[in-house]
């Protein structure tokens, strides 16, 4: 007869007690060890499973066919671009975000598309009735027979229901609420998250169904449930912006079969996520002229170049120590340049306090922002305005020096395609690649060279 036995685990690092205890002591959070369950089957004389011989064969690599399981690419390509192609058979995807960021709508939305196109859809709900799921289809105008939606929370049952339909793609809304039978603990605990995902991960591999998760987010931002969640699934997707903002970001932070370094732009609206096929051109519209501060870069996020507009605002502090506070880029890298300004270039930033922003709401994490960020802030500090049909393009070295960038071509090209005149860039950048005839190119050596080309005193006469 199996014995029962009682366990305590932390809902935030696994950790396992056999008495409650307020302070985890792995992870030093509170309050987050909680009772569960377990129980010891008796072992097998036999030693474990008994497996047929050649059930599970090693095979060479060079004689596995991909080819039998292309990728099946959806009618959203922005989220092709971030799956690095289209989804692939057999995957498992998590999906995170905030509440009411719109994660089930997007996937309700490619449940549909998918549909549309042929494939069997299985949406499964912990969360809202059958009803409730078609209220929000009916807004976004799904309509496809080949969609099929259940409300259910047991794991075994949603086997019964796989096996029922045969789904080419599975969505589970949300892996918090999912339960085994098995596991005595509550939904949504570190063991029930870890189980409902394995046997997810099992449906996945063994039937080349493609799975997406969708996940709860904590406080700090990060997947709930175990760590070990994003370790099992092929790719996680964050699904970011701000709630009273309409524009979302679709970004990957890890990714089997493709970058992470690729973005998606949807803008929300009354029927659903809409495609922002030329984000540069919503980032930049509202952007002001003939104020200081304010300087646009061409930034790579994959393979898009995205042109946005770097904010600054610098003004006399009134504390012993001045703020420095960023958003949308690294504010140790807004402490450097401020650095490198005072040493190289001659700025009294000392006594300043630095706000810089990036329009939009989208986090550059590349150094070829430095330029633009450097002259931002020199605009703002100096009062001197840039010329409007200006982006400036580099890395911003700590002696001073311009260091060259990738991929300089792409993004010349995106900037004369968006009507700007000039480009200031790095010199090492000039020269192996042709210049559109709509642009100028000015090669620049150092900060303070590229100063004197943007901070130009006659500003106003290129508005």
């Amino acid at each position: 007869m199996a014995k029962t036995k009682t366990k305590f685990v932390c809902q935030e690092c696994t950790y396992e007690s056999r008495k409650w205890m307020g302070r985890c002591p792995s992870c030093q959070n509170w309050n987050t060890l909680v009772e569960e369950m377990e129980v010891d089957e008796p072992k097998s004389s036999g030693g474990g499973t008994v497996r047929s011989p050649g059930s599970n064969r090693p095979q060479k690599i060079s004689q596995v066919d991909t080819r039998a399981d292309p990728r099946i690419t959806t009618k959203l390509s922005e989220l092709n671009r971030v799956l690095g192609g289209g989804i692939v058979p057999g995957s498992l995807v998590l999906v995170g975000g905030d509440p009411g960021i719109g994660k089930s709508t997007l996937l309700l939305q490619l449940s549909t598309l998918l549909a549309e196109d042929g494939k069997n859809v299985l949406y499964i709900s912990g969360e809202e009735s059958v009803k409730q799921t078609k209220m929000r289809a009916d807004r976004l105008k799904a309509k496809a027979d080949a969609l099929y939606v259940l409300t259910e929370t047991d794991t075994s049952l949603i086997a019964q229901a796989v096996d029922m339909v045969q789904p080419d793609v599975l969505v589970i809304d949300s892996v918090q609420t999912m339960q085994t039978p098995d596991i005595s603990s509550a939904p949504g605990s570190v063991a029930q998250v870890r189980e409902s995902t394995s046997v997810f991960m099992s449906m996945a591999k063994s039937r080349g169904i493609s799975v997406f998760v969708v996940g709860h987010v904590t406080k700090q931002g990060s997947i709930a449930g175990p760590k070990m969640l994003e370790h099992m699934v092929d790719a996680v997707l964050y699904f970011e912006g701000e709630r009273h903002h309409t524009f979302r970001i679709l970004r990957a932070v890890k990714n089997r079969f493709g970058s992470t370094n690729e973005i998606g732009i949807f803008d929300m609206n009354e029927e659903g996520l809409r495609e922002v096929l030329n984000p540069s051109e919503i980032f930049l519209e509202e952007r002001s002229e003939g104020v200081a501060g304010a300087t646009v870069v061409a930034s790579l996020e994959g393979t898009r170049p995205v042109l946005v507009e770097m904010q600054a605002l610098v003004a006399p502090t009134s504390y012993a120590n001045p703020r420095r506070t960023a958003t949308g880029v690294d504010h140790n890298r807004v402490s450097l340049l401020m650095a490198v300004l005072e040493r190289r270039v001659g700025m009294l930033l000392q006594n300043q306090d630095a706000y810089i922003n990036v329009a939009g709401g989208v986090k550059l994490d590349e150094p070829a922002v430095d330029l633009a960020l450097a002259t931002s802030i020199a605009s703002s500090f100096r009062n001197q305005t840039t010329r409007p049909t200006d982006v400036a393009i580099g890395e911003v070295g700590l002696t001073g020096e311009i260091r060259r960038v990738a991929r300089i071509q792409e993004r010349v090209r995106e900037s004369a395609k968006l009507g700007f005149k000039r480009c200031i860039i790095p010199e090492k950048n000039l020269g192996g690649w042709n210049v559109p005839e709509q642009i100028t190119c000015v090669g620049v050596g150092s900060l303070e060279e590229a100063l004197d080309v943007m901070l130009d005193q006659q500003a106003k006469a290129w508005q």
